[in-house]
């Protein structure tokens, strides 16, 4: 717990998981520029309204990496050992796991994410469905170090970290995260990981500006997630959505715009906004295959094989840790 966490919980009764929400908005709302975590868009409505976006016609790259793991799906099973353990860094909807558990012969699957109802609901469904696969779900923060269940430290480690979520991360947090994943799957391990590639900016800006505004309803998802869990004030339609493509840093920037002046109240806290000011919500990285291959490297892994669809839209690799 933070900080800010610890102070405000002299107050306001709150469980861990909330007090770090609320010492993360307090603190970050408190920067100049204001942010938010793109961490904290995923309660259930949030999800929910992700699950949308993911089906969109502009938004292509669920439906593309799903279409990378299916053609590729014989490639990927070829290069893991059998009856090794898949850990999932940040799991969530098992869409994209199901297509490795029906090609590879693993003997466990450990699916890691920080809310623990939900994983526990995907974890039983999986179990119903794969009734010979041994699964051991861990709630945790998989940004940081956590330790792997006992019952899976003699079998060989692949990681699994699908979608775009690499690029939510600044490039030295990717980095970080990388370097942790080897750390706790060990030397040897092999990840199998999305990402994002760079391409037209009208694909990129389409994607995160759709027509039916799903994406804009779930980015103002999180200023109705802090009024109601953490008391705020937010007047939600004196915001709206705006997102850009950052040519010079690779990236998707979405942020929360203020289209008047607003004071809002959050635990105590008072935060003046000005017309047109900005909330960062999450940028979003586009990679090369050139700059993945040199962060995975920094990181001390090597790209051991990289598929993309035919268009170069978005890209799987498989990795391997070194020594």
């Amino acid at each position: 717990m933070n900080v800010h966490a610890a102070a405000l919980t002299q107050v306001h009764r709150f469980d861990e998981a909330t007090s770090a929400f609320a010492g993360d908005v307090i603190g970050n709302l408190s920067r100049h520029p204001k942010r938010l975590s793109p961490k904290y868009f995923y309660d259930a409505a949030g999800s929910e309204l992700f699950e949308q976006i993911t089906v969109l016609p502009e938004y292509y790259p669920t439906r593309t990496e799903l279409g990378i793991l299916r053609s590729r799906g014989d490639e990927i099973a070829a290069i893991i050992p059998k009856g090794a353990a898949l850990v999932e860094f940040g799991a969530g909807a098992t869409t994209k796991v199901r297509l490795l558990l029906e090609r590879c012969e693993f003997g466990a699957y450990v699916p890691v994410d920080i809310s623990g109802d939900f994983l526990n609901a995907q974890a039983d469904a999986l179990r119903s469905d794969f009734p010979d696969l041994a699964v051991y779900p861990v709630a945790a923060d998989f940004t940081a170090p956590f330790a792997l269940p006992a019952e899976i430290s003699g079998l060989p480690k692949v990681g699994f970290f699908p979608g775009s979520t690499l690029g939510n991360f600044e490039p030295h947090e990717a980095s970080a995260f990388l370097r942790s994943a080897r750390e706790i799957l060990g030397q040897g391990a092999q990840m199998i990981i999305g990402v994002d590639l760079e391409k037209n900016e009208r694909v990129l800006y389409d994607a995160y500006n759709d027509a039916a505004g799903v994406t804009a309803r779930f980015n103002l998802n999180v200023l109705v997630r802090i009024n109601r869990e953490l008391g705020g004030n937010f007047d939600i339609s004196g915001f709206m959505h705006r997102s850009t493509y950052n040519r010079e840093r690779h990236r998707i920037e979405m942020h929360l715009i203020a289209k008047k002046a607003q004071s809002v109240r959050i635990l105590g806290q008072n935060f003046s906004f000005r017309p047109g000011e900005s909330i960062h919500t999450e940028s979003s990285y586009k990679y090369s295959l050139e700059r993945f291959t040199a962060l995975a490297r920094q990181s001390g892994w090597s790209v051991r094989e990289s598929w993309t669809d035919a268009e170069r839209m978005f890209s799987v690799h498989a990795l391997v840790a070194g020594g």
